[in-house]
């Protein structure tokens, strides 16, 4: 597909901004994560926090913050709340004692067979194939890649 050139006629057209279509994308495919997560007793948030420690278990809170790209002061409640459900654990990492390490339960282990269903019931609740997801996938990387390289936007002179 040729790369578009021209400006459409109304450049500040809200159909037009891609922050737009992507803060509408991103509400509208977590909300159809709620009805899925919510009999784990898991909101979107937190199934992201699981998703991560299914995979790097255990990890420290500063290298989890990394991953998810949260601040930890926004990670922190995630991990009290995931913890006194019983999911996980938070101990001195005994590699750095200035560092907390967070580690899975048993419980927290064991819904991760639960959590295997959440994919495929996304999948078809969005009603797209893999192909055009895997596709999105792969675009939504690389505006990642290409907002965190543009760094900070140029201050305006008042």
């Amino acid at each position: 597909m040729p790369a578009r050139q021209t400006l459409p006629e109304n450049p500040l057209a809200l159909e037009h901004q891609v922050c737009f279509a992507l803060a509408i994308a991103a509400r509208s495919v977590i909300a159809l994560y709620r009805p899925v997560l919510e009999p784990m007793g898991l909101t979107h948030p937190q199934y992201l926090v699981m998703l991560a420690l299914w995979e790097f278990e255990p990890v420290s809170v500063k290298d989890l913050s990394g991953m998810l790209q949260l601040e930890p002061a926004t990670l922190s409640p995630l991990l009290k709340r995931l913890e006194s459900a019983g999911l996980l654990r938070r101990d001195r990492d005994t590699r750095d004692e200035r560092s907390l390490a967070v580690a899975l339960t048993d419980k927290g282990r064991a819904l991760r067979t639960e959590a295997l269903k959440v994919p495929p019931a996304v999948v078809a609740r969005l009603g797209l194939d893999i192909d055009e997801l895997t596709e999105l996938h792969e675009r939504l990387t690389h505006v990642i890649a290409a907002a965190r390289n543009a760094g900070p936007a140029p201050r305006s002179e008042d």
